[in-house]
């Protein structure tokens, strides 16, 4: 399995001291298989390349595997993560992907070739990103769920509960 990182977004923050201003950097990355594999992670330091590499490191520590329904993904969801609201929707094949910003770096290095998503609520790069991950991490195979589900009430049924009503 070979990961890509993609460097999103970097930003640098001033803190005023005494003695004057002291400046570090923030790196936001995206690194994934292109395969359904894909992390997002924050590197903060003194210097710009150390940011890099650090948001890289957590990247690759925080991957997920993403379930995709041929190039795109099985259902339309809506998530909200803190004040960053972002909606993912399957499109028909040969669409591309139709998203801006963070969240079309999240669903290229996932793999997902034809998508419809937008960022609704605040315009902030890391929290639309990690949205797009909750996202991402809430989908489930239809199939599989339906499955589970059904095996669910088997088991209840022998058990002698009252199911449904």
């Amino acid at each position: 399995m070979t990961l890509t990182d993609k460097l999103v977004y970097i930003n640098r923050v001033t803190k005023v001291v005494k003695g004057g201003k002291r400046l570090s950097f923030s790196a936001l990355a995206v690194t994934g298989d292109g395969n359904g594999v894909v992390g997002i992670g924050v590197g903060k330091a003194n210097t710009v390349p150390e940011a890099i590499n650090k948001a890289n490191a957590i990247a690759r520590k925080n991957l997920l595997k993403v379930p995709l329904s041929g190039t795109t993904i099985p259902y339309k969801i809506t998530v909200k993560f803190s004040a960053a609201k972002v909606l993912l929707k399957p499109a028909a094949p040969g669409t591309g992907i139709i998203a801006g910003g963070s969240i079309r770096a999240v669903v290229e290095a996932a793999g997902i070739k034809d998508i419809l998503a937008k960022s609704l609520g605040s315009s902030n790069r890391i929290n639309t990103a990690k949205a797009t991950m909750v996202a991402l991490s809430r989908l489930k195979i239809p199939e599989e769920e339906i499955a589970r589900r059904q095996a669910g009430v088997e088991n209840k049924e022998e058990e002698g509960e009252v199911v449904g009503g």
